[in-house]
């Protein structure tokens, strides 16, 4: 195997992986290559004009964002890396970069400009070499680039659009996965398949192999022209002359490849045992309003902070430092100020925050799940435990916060938290059917209205009623946008469970069914159905279970926290259909879309 003799010399070195990508963790780790992962945080805005080629711009961009993370954990008091590796991989056609999707009709887009052509994928590779001395920083880079033709069938837009519903296509760039279900795209290959996928792992061993493994007449110039340093620049010290026969062995053992190598080191276990700390660093960040104080772009020292706080220097430092290293906060010579998922996220009046969502997890999920033990072997929720009530008496109201004898500040938090989390799904659910032949719509259970005004600025002549109790929509107000579509949504209070239920051709339930009981759920599901004249629907936003229990990591994580919180329950695509499908909806389609909400559009 060509990285055995690679192997042999890097068993001892900390080599680190720059990307996120799981796909290039399981190429590398297959290959037999032990690293952990330390995701970049360079920001990729390159000019792609001023770049010659385009295998170029992909080459520089994996170049900076190795250089990213090998200064970064230098510069933080961290061990330095002996070999930090980057990649880019982009996919071009007719002389453009294809990005990421932005949304579902961008994806289309994407997919219509490769229908039935050939393009070209390129992946830029960058290995760092590095070595310190005191506080200083010495790099050595490796780069190049690795191309694959692909052509793709002349496909229907019927297939085109059952694959961008599947939401595969939406974190991919060009739109498309080779790996799995975009595979069925894809006519032939001219090149190496794994270049596609994320990685060029055969072009890689060849170049480690080149600067490991030399022949023995070149040895003697590697190690002293060579801008890449060779493998003598990171020998062990058993490897030297004079060390004894069992080093030797050992390194004879490996350019044979019987050495035996250690088990990968366990990064993502890891960050999983101490995954709780991260979060109690971003929840007390919030709690304290660190990202308020640095908002609209203010640079401010640790004192600074912690005066404007009301908490220690020494212990706000350390803070800053933390949400530093987590990537919500940037530190320079003149103090810290927020990156741009914190000002997007986490300030707490800002259009897309999150702010109420992470307050939420804070002060009522993070002692809920204290509680998980319990639930899993009782197999009961834990409500009782945290707010001195039982959740089956709350159907009243369909998500147990959602309680009229909290105080009105409690209510507010809750509907802070529902607010956020509804605006990052919301476009995603609106659009994953054609719903321009209703006219008319009611949210049961709206709150505060954030998925019907996404409803109103994708579908302008739809009118929406927000249905819910009285006490939630005392509050509403102060969450709705201003904007000309305001006037297409009508406010109603009301009790689903007992009044009658406002006409409109098409109901929605939002994030309700997997909260209640299976007798409750069908009783909800019945009123809803009479109501229903023919060709009328209901729009279901629930996170989906996947049947095979491979993909859906987060429905399946959801679903113990219902069990935690309500006698419900999550369900697969398939158990929606046949739920529905006994209320009399004939026509029941279900559309994973990416988001945290998947969809479900069932037709009377």
């Amino acid at each position: 195997m060509v990285l055995c003799p690679v192997i042999g010399k890097l068993l001892h070195k900390r080599v680190v992986l720059a990307s996120a990508s799981p796909r290039r963790r399981e190429i590398l780790s297959q290959a037999g290559l032990r690293f952990e992962v330390v995701p970049s945080r360079f920001k990729e805005t390159l000019e792609k004009d001023s770049f010659p080629t385009l295998y170029t711009y992909a080459i520089e961009t994996a170049k900076q964002k190795a250089l990213e993370v090998a200064h970064r954990m230098h510069a933080k008091d961290f061990q330095t890396p002996d070999v930090v590796i980057g990649a880019d991989t982009i996919v071009t056609v007719g002389g453009l970069i294809l990005e990421k999707p932005v949304d579902k009709q961008d994806a289309y887009l994407m997919l219509s400009r490769l229908n039935g052509k050939e393009h070209s994928v390129f992946t830029g590779v960058a290995v760092v070499h590095c070595s310190s001395t005191g506080d200083r920083l010495e790099t050595k880079v490796l780069e190049f680039h690795e191309e694959t033709k692909v052509k793709f069938s002349e496909l229907s837009e019927e297939l085109l659009w059952e694959y961008i519903h599947s939401g595969e296509p939406m974190d991919k760039a060009g739109g498309y996965g080779i790996q799995a279900l975009g595979g069925m795209l894809v006519e032939r290959i001219s090149g190496d398949f794994l270049n596609v996928v994320g990685f060029p792992l055969n072009h890689f061993c060849k170049k480690l192999a080149q600067l490991y493994c030399p022949p023995p007449d070149e040895a003697a110039q590697c190690i002293k022209h060579d801008s890449i340093p060779s493998v003598d620049t990171f020998r062990d010290r058993s490897d030297e002359e004079g060390s004894g026969q069992a080093g030797g062995d050992r390194q004879e053992a490996a350019y044979n490849g019987t050495v035996e190598t250690p088990p990968p080191f366990p990064a993502e276990l890891l960050g999983l045992i101490e995954g709780f700390k991260g979060s109690k660093v971003l929840f007390t960040a919030c709690k304290l309003k660190v990202f308020d104080v640095l908002k609209d772009g203010a640079i401010l020292t640790a004192e600074d902070i912690a005066s404007k706080i009301d908490t220690s220097v020494c212990g706000t430092e350390r803070l800053l430092d933390a949400c530093a290293m987590l990537g919500l906060l940037e530190r320079s010579e003149r103090g810290y100020s927020n990156t741009e998922l914190a000002r997007l996220y986490l300030v707490s009046e800002g259009e897309h925050s999150l702010h109420g969502f992470v307050t939420l997890c804070n002060d009522y999920t993070w002692e809920l799940f204290t509680h998980l033990e319990s639930a899993i072997r009782e197999g009961t929720n834990q409500f009782h435990e945290v707010s001195g009530r039982r959740a089956d008496n709350l159907f009243k109201c369909p998500i147990p916060l959602q309680d009229s004898s909290r105080s009105k500040e409690a209510q507010l938090q809750f509907m802070h938290a529902v607010h956020d989390l509804t605006k990052l799904s919301a476009r995603a659910v609106v659009t994953a059917f054609n719903l321009s032949h209703f006219t008319s719509a009611c949210h049961l259970g709206g709150c505060t209205g954030a998925l019907a005004h996404a409803l109103v600025q994708e579908y302008p002549h739809l009118k929406v009623t927000v249905f819910d109790l009285p006490e939630i929509l005392e509050l509403a107000p102060s969450f709705q946008p201003a904007g000309e579509r305001a006037a297409q949504i009508h406010f109603m209070p009301g009790d689903f469970c007992q009044d009658r239920l406002p006409e409109a051709e098409l109901y929605i339930l939002s994030r309700i069914i997997h909260e209640w009981p299976e007798d409750k759920v069908h009783q909800l599901l019945g009123r809803i159905s009479e109501r229903c004249k023919p060709g009328g629907g209901l729009l279901v936003a629930e996170a989906i279970l996947d049947e095979e229990r491979r993909n859906s990591r987060g429905a399946w994580v959801q679903s113990l926290s219902t069990l935690l919180q309500t006698p419900g329950r999550q369900r697969s695509g398939e158990e929606y259909q046949r739920l529905l499908r006994a209320q009399g909806f004939h026509d029941v389609r279900v559309v994973r879309t990416g988001a945290l909400l998947d969809a479900v559009l069932a037709t009377r």
